[in-house]
């Protein structure tokens, strides 16, 4: 467990504070309200801390909202790379799909994608272009899969590997806005079991 001290302005020692926690809870206001609409107030608020606290151990909003960002990757969305490690590509894409669906209606977190709907309503340009970046990457992480499974055989050899992820990607974030929009899990594997029906071969 990480912790921070608080700054207080009474005397006496600074209190301490669970970083891991605090930077959660930053996550789910951004997820929720995205960058712009996530306000220093309601960040302190749901972090438990103050703003004297947030800067130092944080930095900025921007520089708070980068360390979200990192830490929703490895948690909440790091279903990609868990399963895009299944031994086929179509088992592997379907686990995706299904895993999208079940993260983005989860009822402990907010609704959607942190980085679908904050590069959707995104106006700062650091910002926007940070998670333009990490959904490229994601992007490029289902493509070199798919690679991989033409080149072993398991991809017809006539099938766009690079087309084929676009369409997976156009799909995960189609879930996530519907997801955002209030639709069920079960709706939403449905869609998938639909977008599925394509699979070449």
């Amino acid at each position: 467990m990480r912790t921070a001290q608080q700054t207080d302005a009474r005397p006496g020692r600074p209190r301490e504070f669970d970083e891991e926690k605090a930077l959660d809870a930053a996550m789910n206001v951004f997820w929720r309200d995205g960058y712009e609409g996530a306000s220093l107030a309601s960040l302190t608020q749901a972090m438990g801390i103050n703003r004297p606290s947030l800067y130092a151990a944080f930095g900025d909003k921007e520089q708070l909202f980068r360390r979200v960002v990192e830490r929703y990757e490895n948690g909440p969305a790091a279903y990609v790379t868990e399963a895009l490690k299944e031994p086929a590509a179509r088992a592997a894409i379907e686990r995706l799909l299904h895993s999208v669906a079940d993260m983005s209606t989860c009822p402990e977190n907010p609704r959607g994608c942190l980085l679908v709907q904050g590069a959707l309503a995104a106006t700062c340009g650091p910002v926007r272009d940070l998670l333009v970046r990490h959904r490229e990457a994601g992007a490029k992480a289902i493509q070199r899969r798919l690679r991989l499974a033409q080149a072993q055989g398991d991809l017809p050899p006539d099938v766009d590997p690079v087309d084929l992820s676009r369409y997976v990607v156009t799909v995960m974030r189609g879930l996530c806005v519907e997801a955002a929009g209030g639709a069920s899990r079960r709706e939403l594997r449905k869609v998938v079991r639909t977008a599925m029906k394509v699979w070449p071969g």
